[in-house]
């Protein structure tokens, strides 16, 4: 038997020591946690994501009754920049959560479905998305969502 290690590679970083346009994007992100309805788990999600040219789009979660229904905003963001910028490639995407106290104090990372969606964005433009997952302690900083998804499925899977 052989065993394989599997690692990821991520910085923590504070707000101040992030360059100008990942502090805007970050900002951009907690904001959005504002537009989430979320009347069953009071865990407002907010997204922002950066566009090649520079264009920020935003998600909320939506949340429903029937949860299997509810949106991430992660894929409530990505969904709205492929339905009105198909022809740009996503750069990056900062995510931010509140609970009923406030931002959350560690970062939370994105559901299966949603790293599975930002995979396939990087596979569809050929290029890594920059991923920001901030909280009070900090910002996680990623280079890629394959750090988050290393045993990935992706279109060369299935051949």
């Amino acid at each position: 038997m052989e065993k394989i290690i599997i690692k990821s590679e991520l910085s923590l970083l504070k707000f101040e020591e992030l360059d100008d346009m990942s502090k805007a994007l970050v900002k951009h992100a907690i904001e959005a946690t504002d537009k989430s309805y979320s009347p069953y788990s009071h865990f407002k999600v907010g997204a922002a994501l950066r566009l090649e040219d520079g264009t920020i789009v935003i998600g909320a979660n939506q949340e429903n009754a029937a949860f299997p229904v509810t949106m991430c905003a992660e894929r409530a963001a990505i969904f709205n920049a492929q339905s009105n910028h198909p022809e740009l490639a996503i750069t990056a995407i900062a995510i931010a959560a509140k609970n009923i106290e406030g931002l959350v104090k560690t970062p939370v990372s994105p559901c299966g479905s949603c790293r599975q969606v930002i995979l396939e964005m990087e596979q569809r433009y050929q290029r890594n998305i920059k991923i920001l997952l901030c909280g009070t302690d900090g910002i996680y900083v990623i280079d890629s969502i394959k750090d988050l998804l290393p045993l990935s499925f992706v279109d060369e899977s299935m051949h």
